[in-house]
């Protein structure tokens, strides 16, 4: 088996509403998402042969994904009043509501979906919200 490792990061913020402690508040992460792809075969031919997966290739999708939250405030869908996603919005601030609690654990499953979604033979992702603090998901064994 084959196993090729690679990372991408972006800075946002967020909050968990009704927790009962300081993640209640807004407050930011440099994120970073590494992810795994796993393979039994390397290509055959042309520019790629030798290799499980380009590295560029896959270095081009995980990017495109940390791009899209890069700099933004994340928040669970219909955690914030209308009138404050209205005044932020007035204010030109980036916000991207998302339909889960946005946790690391959350995040790494989002991402592992994606990447799955872009036909990557994905084996594990990992979300760091500091440089100690990871969650990681792997799918269940079929």
């Amino acid at each position: 088996m084959y196993q090729l490792k690679t990372s991408a990061a972006f800075d946002s913020a967020h909050f968990l509403a009704n927790y009962p402690g300081k993640c209640a508040n807004l407050h930011g992460h440099h994120w970073v998402i590494e992810v795994i792809v796993a393979t039994e075969t390397l290509q055959s031919d042309g520019a790629s042969r030798g290799m499980a997966i380009d590295f560029h290739d896959l270095k081009s999708v995980l990017r495109a994904l940390a791009d899209f939250y890069d700099h933004a405030l994340i928040y669970e869908a219909g955690t914030l009043k209308e009138a404050t996603i209205a005044a932020m919005q007035v204010e030109g601030f980036r916000l991207i509501a998302v339909p889960f609690r946005p946790t690391a654990e959350c995040f790494a499953k989002r991402f592992y979906e994606q990447l799955q979604e872009k036909s990557l033979p994905v084996e594990s992702v990992t979300v760091y919200e500091t440089s100690e603090n990871c969650a990681t998901y792997t799918a269940l064994s079929e």
